[in-house]
């Protein structure tokens, strides 16, 4: 098994060799649908499997079609990947949606709203905390 900072560098180096493909090499009409990065890399402790997070920008439909693009051009990515990082093997990919930004963006919306259009509970609480004020 690999060290750990083994593992990190062969995660650090697939990511950006990856990022790079995406970028120049993969022809995939799909893949140029919707706005594609790559957000993370998690390689297996034996170096034999990875796991490839990418967020994609665009509609529902547009993420659907990429990630059917990217599944289709597994095999030239590995290959390419085999071609430009020298291991011994190259991992076997696996790309997954990563949907982080995405929740994250729309947990500060909600936020956001909240800031903007507090409930009439609080505005109750603060009435009552003018109330405690004045007694004073």
């Amino acid at each position: 098994m690999a060290t750990e900072r083994r593992v990190s560098r062969v995660a650090s180096l697939i990511k950006r060799e990856i990022s790079q493909m995406l970028l120049h090499d993969i022809k995939d009409e799909r893949v140029g649908a919707g706005m594609v990065s790559v957000t993370d890399v998690e390689v297996a402790g034996d170096l034999q499997h990875a796991k490839i997070f990418v967020s994609i920008y665009g509609t529902e439909e547009a993420r659907r079609e990429t990630m059917k693009g990217l599944k289709s051009a597994t095999g030239y990515v590995r290959s390419e990947l085999g071609h430009r990082v020298r291991l011994r093997r190259t991992p076997e990919i696996v790309f997954v949606e990563d949907i982080s930004i995405e929740r994250g963006s729309r947990v500060l919306s909600l936020i956001n709203q909240l800031n903007h259009h507090p409930t009439d509970s609080t505005e109750a609480d603060d009435d009552s905390m003018d109330d405690l004020g004045a007694e004073e």
